[in-house]
């Protein structure tokens, strides 16, 4: 099957509908090919505006994660946003995949730093390679002008920035650097991404701002993802959730409510988007959809 090029998703970003994406990440291992496959042919339905595609540095499942990209692009339709991260490689590595991205057809990348691999406490940058999002945007933005560029944003601080100024510098690094839109960090109070988005544009970034949202499908596991990431749980979430921890339907029910809510309050606030955290979970995301439009569509009605 030739390989689909794709656009950009610069005009997405520019129009004044919200956009909303979902987030895939690629199977963990040779046994996971059909629910990833089941998630993807499901979740294609819901329509959404765009996908991206989490990266496995250093080889864990970067072989993966190019075949779980280029199903949901050429098999499924998506318009697919691959990461990429810092992490083990060089700049002339970054340069050489890139090439190969671009002739698949990709236009769009989510440019990331990324964490320390597995068995590291600290991100340290491989000789020849660049440490920060920033160089690594700067990076692709010299050598890949056309290909359209996310960053991240972190509506309760990045956890090794030393104050939200510092973590704002960054921000303003990447930006600076050629990025063309921003894609947050979870969180669940949407208080903490208006305050961000506030001192965003006191800044003068004008890029658009798109809402990281994942809905609770398990306490334990929300908890260890924001112990990792730095963002907090309400204490009003964590009331609904520690009586139910151990019913699994009935926290994602509550989980699915909060999000639903949550995004509906976004879209009063006009956000430039919503970038579903899935976890490759096609009845959560189905769920999120009726519960906000009464129908099986990740996007709001025009007008």
């Amino acid at each position: 099957m030739p390989s689909k090029q794709q656009q950009t998703i610069a005009p997405l970003l520019k129009r004044s509908q919200s956009t909303f994406s979902i987030e895939f990440f690629p199977p963990k291992d040779d046994k996971s090919w059909d629910q990833f496959h089941q998630t993807a042919s499901r979740l294609a339905t819901l329509e959404p505006d765009f996908v991206s595609i989490t990266y496995g540095a250093g080889g864990s499942t970067r072989s993966r994660t190019e075949e779980a990209a280029r199903l949901l692009k050429d098999r499924y339709g998506f318009l697919v946003m691959p990461h990429l991260t810092c992490v083990g490689s060089t700049e002339k590595d970054i340069i050489e995949l890139v090439e190969g991205w671009v002739k698949e057809g990709y236009r769009n990348i989510m440019a990331l730093r990324g964490d320390p691999p597995k068995g590291q406490t600290t991100f340290e940058a491989t000789a020849g390679g660049p440490k920060y999002g920033s160089e690594l945007i700067a990076i692709l933005k010299k050598n890949f002008p056309e290909i359209c560029l996310g960053a991240a944003g972190y509506p309760e601080q990045h956890p090794e920035a030393g104050s939200p100024e510092d973590d704002l510098d960054h921000l303003q690094a990447k930006v600076d650097a050629g990025a063309d839109f921003i894609t947050t960090q979870l969180f669940f109070n949407n208080e903490s991404f208006y305050r961000y988005r506030d001192a965003a544009r006191l800044r003068g970034i004008d890029l658009p701002i798109n809402a990281g949202i994942m809905p609770v499908l398990s306490y334990s596991q929300i908890k260890r993802f924001t112990e990792m990431c730095g963002a907090s749980l309400p204490a009003s979430l964590t009331s609904i959730l520690e009586p139910i921890a151990e019913h699994k339907e009935e926290v994602e029910n509550k989980g699915i409510e909060w999000a639903t809510e949550q995004i509906s309050d976004l879209y009063a606030h006009n956000v430039d988007g919503v970038h579903l955290y899935a976890l490759n979970r096609a009845r959560a995301a189905v769920n999120l959809a009726k519960r906000l439009f009464g129908r099986e569509k990740l996007s709001p009605l025009p007008g």
